[in-house]
């Protein structure tokens, strides 16, 4: 086992994974090698100076990173912090996002803005984080972003290839064969460099391959031929892979309609600025539980819960399902029989009755909206971010229809990410009920997220609400009894499910990739 470095000893060995591509697999490829190598007795962290995702995880100190890296920590077996992803940038609307530095707000900016003002100066806080963790860690994976082949962007790059040579780092360069056109783009990407960049790739690795090896053999001797650089590996299809996704690029692939055989039919609401989709996630892992996601007018029906998950943009998001008329179908199969309609961070403040942002946290300008008006709530915006783990329990009085109605038994653990505060309405009856008790750090207990009396309305600002086992079973088990089903009880444990998925892709990736020359790349045994 690789002992803790401490002062005065060498730096961690370093591997940057580039692609071809976005949504080539670099992610689940880097979280796989971190799992390897914490396997074989190394210390590995994960490490993205630049991240532009809407998926995002917090740290335990209560700061903001890119959830890919979260995950990645996790495989890794060691706590997230920022400096495996220092720099964020969270689309907002049209050429407009959000700048996360070391997991806090930095500032609002244009696409111009953010290439001519803040990148010329980004190199040091990136370097800061990287050698942080290399004189903490036995191995840091680099993962890249994009390609690194995008000519009007390589002058100020700060994710790719001057990232590569300001580490001084090796790279592995992937790229997608399902999607067509696999020579073509890492060929491609090879006469798109400088000779000094391509001098940094030292291997090639195929992902996403399905079919007879043997037949794709002549085209991997002509590349290397071609090229120079050897094929480390061909990395199966994984169609069922459950590591967390990135960013909501894979949403496309994610399903429109039900699973057949499934007896629970779930209905997620997909607008465009939607973020922390993962938390359907556990849910979709249910054996009795067919998720999909809804994106136009009559595509709804009457699910048997219907979820409005996190956005960036919640006004903006709220516009776009009046626009298209989705607010009525939601309504049309709530009078229908639809069983549940819950509201999370975003969604939550959707099903207020008001919304205020009279400092322009979310757009230009200050505004106003009216919500859907399913909970007598008004959220006003304000500049400063809640991002916090929280814990606690179901509160004595929600009106949930759960399986197991013992509040005491249902331990509960989540995170907020949000720049609103949501309130009772003035003058409102008491119509509504606390769901849980939790608290923040060392903050005292509080009430959080609010219910109808008849539990069929309901939100949250707690992500990852579904993670928690015994609370997502019942109240599936809830639905089910509502609809006439037995029910299931205890299915499965989700914390148990994502370790035992780290370790199944590691395996995969370590029988179809050439370990010893990955250890070798890096100076490594």
């Amino acid at each position: 086992m690789a002992e803790k470095k401490t002062a005065g000893q060498p730096t961690a060995a370093v591997l940057m994974l580039q692609g071809t591509a976005s949504d080539v697999g670099k992610s689940v490829v880097t979280a796989a090698l971190c799992r390897i190598f914490k396997q074989d007795g190394y210390r590995p962290a994960p490490f993205k100076s630049q991240n532009m995702a809407l998926n995002s995880y917090v740290t335990a100190d209560g700061k903001e990173i890119g959830r890919a890296q979260g995950v990645q920590a996790e495989a890794s077996g060691i706590e997230a912090t920022t400096d495996m992803n220092p720099i964020l940038i969270k689309p907002v609307r049209d050429m407009h996002s959000q700048i996360v530095v070391h997991g806090v707000p930095y500032a609002h900016m244009s696409a111009s803005d953010y290439r001519n003002h803040f990148l010329p100066q980004a190199k040091q806080t990136v370097m800061d984080a990287l050698d942080r963790l290399r004189s903490k860690y036995d191995i840091v994976l680099m993962e890249g972003a994009g390609s690194p082949a995008e000519i009007n962007l390589k002058q100020r790059d700060i994710v790719n290839m001057n990232l590569a040579g300001w580490a001084d780092a090796p790279v592995l360069l992937v790229s997608d064969i399902d999607r067509g056109g696999v020579f073509a783009s890492l060929v491609g990407t090879i006469e798109l460099l400088e000779p000094h960049e391509v001098k940094r790739i030292k291997g090639f690795i195929i992902n996403k391959f399905r079919g007879d090896l043997s037949l794709l053999q002549p085209g991997l001797d002509w590349l290397e031929e071609r090229t120079g650089i050897p094929v480390l590996g061909v990395l199966p299809y994984i169609p069922d892979i459950k590591i967390e996704a990135e960013d909501s690029v894979v949403l496309d692939k994610l399903p429109k309609s039900r699973a057949q055989g499934k007896e629970l039919d779930i209905a997620v609401i997909r607008y465009p600025r939607i973020s922390n989709f993962t938390d359907v996630d556990a849910l979709a892992g249910e054996p009795d539980v067919s998720i999909r996601f809804v994106t136009e007018l009559g595509q709804l029906g009457v699910p048997d819960a219907i979820i409005l998950p996190g956005t960036k943009d919640t006004i903006g998001d709220l516009e776009v399902l009046r626009e298209q008329g989705i607010h009525e179908d939601i309504r049309l199969a709530m009078q229908k029989g639809c069983g549940q309609l819950v509201g999370i961070c975003g969604g939550y403040q959707m099903l207020g009755r008001r919304l205020l942002d009279p400092e322009a946290v979310e757009a230009g300008q200050p505004q106003e909206a009216e919500g859907l008006g399913w909970l007598p709530l008004i959220t006003t915006f304000l500049k400063e971010k809640q991002t916090v783990r929280v814990s606690g329990t179901l509160a004595t009085t929600h009106p949930l229809s759960l399986a197991n109605q013992t509040a005491e038994s249902f331990p509960i653990t989540g995170y907020e990410i949000h720049m609103g505060v949501t309130e009772r309405m003035d003058g409102d009856p008491e119509s509504l009920r606390p769901l849980f008790r939790v608290s923040r750090r060392e903050e005292s207990p509080f009430d959080e997220g609010s219910a109808t009396t008849d539990g069929r309305v309901w939100g949250t600002y707690l992500h990852g609400v579904f993670d928690n086992d015994r609370l997502r079973r019942s109240w599936l088990d809830g639905i089910r009894l509502n609809k006439g089903l037995s029910p299931l009880g205890q299915t499965f444990d989700a914390r148990e499910a994502k370790e035992r998925e780290f370790d199944r892709v590691a395996d995969l990736v370590r029988a179809h990739l050439d370990m010893k020359r990955v250890y070798s790349i890096m100076g490594l045994n």
